[in-house]
């Protein structure tokens, strides 16, 4: 596996190898000794989930508060998404800035996002399977998000904005401005 910092160094881009053959494939998606000596701590990852959405479908950007925060390794399993996450972590250099990349079935590329990080990806392909690991439980009462079209944000989600389709809870989501001291307590 390579880890590659982003432009944001606690985000990272991880690129498995892919043994592949005339009988399909075989990769590693997680190795926790590897993964540690990577991001330089320990991580114990207790919730797997799994959506699948059709072209458009933009989830997020989302995050829990303390003390149900969560960081989360994400992949796509079928098709191709473009995956942002926000850095909203109070006193932080890169506050307010995201890293996007696009994460394919066929790349098998994941990106781990720490905590103090809004999360969001949009289906760029006809539809996607995306996975991902938290290292915390879901907690309602701690759900939390931001404003995909927040001005200040400046993401290019890859679609117009009459290709986009949302919940109405992501519809209604504030701007980073609006967040209160509440949302900001992230270390860095």
């Amino acid at each position: 596996m390579q880890f590659v910092k982003q432009s944001i160094p606690d985000v990272l881009l991880i690129k498995p190898k892919v043994h592949g053959d005339h009988r399909g494939y075989f990769v590693e998606t997680f190795r926790q000794d590897k993964f540690e000596e990577a991001i330089g701590y320990k991580v114990s990852f207790c919730q797997d989930n799994e959506s699948k959405s059709t072209k458009g479908v933009l989830r997020g950007l989302h995050f829990q508060l303390p003390p149900f925060a969560q960081s989360k390794l994400v992949r796509v399993i079928e098709g191709e998404v473009l995956d942002v996450a926000v850095d909203i972590r109070e006193g932080s250099p890169t506050f307010g800035q995201h890293v996007a990349v696009r994460l394919t079935g066929e790349n098998k590329h994941q990106l781990f996002i720490p905590r103090g990080f809004a999360h969001g990806f949009v289906v760029l392909s006809d539809s996607a399977i995306f996975s991902y690991k938290v290292d915390n439980y879901y907690s309602p009462e701690c759900d939390r998000g931001l404003a995909f079209n927040d001005p200040a944000l400046h993401i290019d989600w890859g679609l117009s904005l009459d290709q986009l389709k949302l919940s109405e809870k992501d519809l209604k989501q504030p701007l980073l401005e609006m967040l209160n001291d509440e949302c900001l307590m992230f270390n860095v």
